[in-house]
């Protein structure tokens, strides 16, 4: 009987990841931290490691030094050795300069070398920027299975977020009939995952037939179920995209929750300590005598004397005595402000909240960004990388406070709802 680890992965990890607004300014959205110590693409890679997978492209484009720092020789997840290793596979451009991939089947295409000098039975391909727990080692084995030419991981969703995915109807052996990208009125609630089982040398002849198919699921998928076996694999487990802000602020409190269905330690989801700032160094969290902890993750080298609420704190943050914190996620080596008050709010790296300084102030949760209104709405202010918020500052709800923004940016004590404060000297 073959084994699934013949598979070769390919992880693709080039998306631009706009929606995610400020976070992706200055790195990929796989790279994009997650509760606390993990990155995105912790999840995918770990869940590769878990199912016995060895052999590894990821296909980079959009801003990927953070992500390859973290990424390093994938010793990590046990990528390393004779028969097993990762392969970055750097951006491959056409006749000019700004002709980058045009979807994830072109991103493919254009690393056929790549699977041509590592030939397997199947490929496996992956987006690096959802949240979930998955055995490919399954899916692998249910593929064989029904002797499919393609397989789809799907999963039931509430008919509301279907226009958001592929989605896909099935006869009673699960075999694909038929296919809708992202469909404003879908006939179905079963929504495509973006993870595929190609045979592999179907792979090879579908993308050298019509090098104008750009994408797997607008594309391939539609005339390969019109034409060949495409099944769907169903899945039951927790999976989230977590594209959007507010679905990335979601997930982070998801795994503050014990039934949410979310368990990185669980899961034995694997991250690369070893980068630079990240939990390998740091002493252990400190906790003042006065301080207050309710269902909150504070991880390594952090420290905490005041008020800490159903939030999310990454390696190196300090709290300061009066100051609150709640319903937030601050990332590496934030700084929050004796008295300060951060409030439903995500800051970037060593950000620095001043004495008595409040983010999120007010209730009007509704009063959406004014410059990005699909991608602030429901009163997270955004705060970038080494922005320093001054003393006694208010900011409002809905608010982008720009990367690396001083405080001589700020001409008055209030920055009302919905407003954003840029930086000029950013590019």
């Amino acid at each position: 009987m073959k084994r699934a680890k013949e598979a070769l992965v390919l992880l693709l990890a080039g998306g631009v990841g706009s929606r995610l607004n400020i976070l992706v300014q200055k790195r990929a959205k796989p790279a994009v931290p997650f509760a606390g110590i993990y990155r995105i693409i912790d999840f995918s890679l770990s869940n590769v490691m878990n199912s016995g997978l060895t052999k590894v492209g990821i296909l980079t484009q959009y801003k990927p030094l953070s992500l390859m720092s973290h990424l390093g020789s994938g010793e990590a997840w046990d990528l390393t050795g004779r028969n097993r290793g990762i392969r970055i596979l750097p951006p491959r451009t056409g006749e000019r300069e700004s002709d980058w991939y045009h979807g994830t089947a072109d991103a493919v295409r254009r690393n056929i070398d790549f699977m041509a000098h590592n030939p397997a039975d199947e490929v496996v391909i992956l987006s690096g920027d959802h949240i979930y727990h998955m055995d490919f080692d399954a899916m692998i084995e249910y593929h064989r299975s029904k002797k499919a030419d393609v397989t789809v991981a799907m999963m039931v969703v509430p008919k509301s977020q279907i226009h958001q995915f592929g989605a896909g109807i099935v006869d009673r052996n699960d075999r694909i009939v038929d296919w809708e990208e992202k469909p404003k009125e879908a006939k179905t609630n079963l929504a495509s995952m973006g993870i595929y089982v190609f045979d592999y040398q179907y792979l090879l002849k579908i993308l050298s037939q019509d090098k104008d198919e750009h994408d797997f699921g607008m594309h391939i998928l539609p005339r390969a179920i019109a034409k060949d076996d495409v099944f769907a694999y169903p899945f039951y487990g927790y999976w989230r995209d977590v594209g959007t802000i507010q679905a990335y602020w979601e997930a982070n409190m998801d795994v503050l929750k014990k039934d949410s269905g979310i368990s990185p330690q669980k899961w034995q989801i694997r991250t690369n300590i070893d980068t630079e700032g990240r939990a390998a160094d740091r002493a252990p969290a400190r906790f003042g005598t006065d301080c207050h902890l309710q269902n909150c993750m504070i991880s390594a080298g952090s420290h905490i004397k005041g008020t800490v609420i159903n939030s999310v704190l990454a390696p190196g943050v300090v709290v300061e005595e009066g100051a609150v914190v709640k319903d937030s996620i601050l990332f590496e080596d934030c700084f929050v402000g004796r008295g300060a008050k951060v409030d439903l709010a995500i800051l970037d790296k060593r950000v620095q909240v001043g004495a008595g300084a409040i983010l999120g102030c007010g209730d009007n949760h509704t009063c959406a960004n004014r410059r990005k209104p699909s991608h602030l709405y429901t009163g997270i202010t955004l705060v970038g990388k080494g922005a320093r918020i001054p003393a006694e500052q208010k900011i409002g709800r809905n608010c982008v406070i720009d990367s690396s923004v001083s405080e001589q940016y700020f001409s008055g004590k209030i920055l009302e709802d919905g407003e954003s404060l840029l930086n000029v000297d950013e590019p």
